[in-house]
């Protein structure tokens, strides 16, 4: 069985934006996909009407969007509830580290710091 994986806002931003180690990364991955509906509401936020707009909306036809469920929402609460203090998560972050346990999807993000709940996230490249 394939590794499902969960990409955090930052790889897809770094895509979009056409960094080579993020293209070189999505683009040789065979495994099923996944995103957070947070990280499109993130993606959303800094798209520019038009042209990037449109793109954007066809790049994200390639991913499985995952819904907030009420089990994501308590455990993603409670991670930020348990972590803020210590490690200043946000509630964003604490949605998208739930959904990737409780779809059992390993997580691709850049922001360990962000994820101190998550065991073994996969960091696909550092930036220089």
């Amino acid at each position: 069985m394939m590794e499902l994986l969960l990409l955090d806002t930052d790889v897809l931003i770094d895509y979009l934006r056409n960094h080579a180690e993020a293209v070189n990364y999505l683009e040789n991955l065979s495994n099923h996909l996944l995103i957070s509906i947070i990280t499109v509401a993130e993606l959303y936020a800094g798209v520019r009407e038009g042209r990037e707009r449109q793109q954007l909306e066809q790049f994200l036809k390639v991913f499985e969007i995952v819904p907030i469920s009420t089990e994501i929402a308590i455990k993603g609460g409670l991670y930020r509830r348990d972590y803020f203090k210590s490690h200043h998560v946000g509630l964003a972050d604490a949605l998208i580290a739930a959904t990737a346990e409780l779809r059992q999807a390993r997580l691709v993000t850049l922001n360990t710091k962000h994820f101190p709940m998550i065991i073994n996230p996969v960091v696909p490249y550092h930036k220089k």
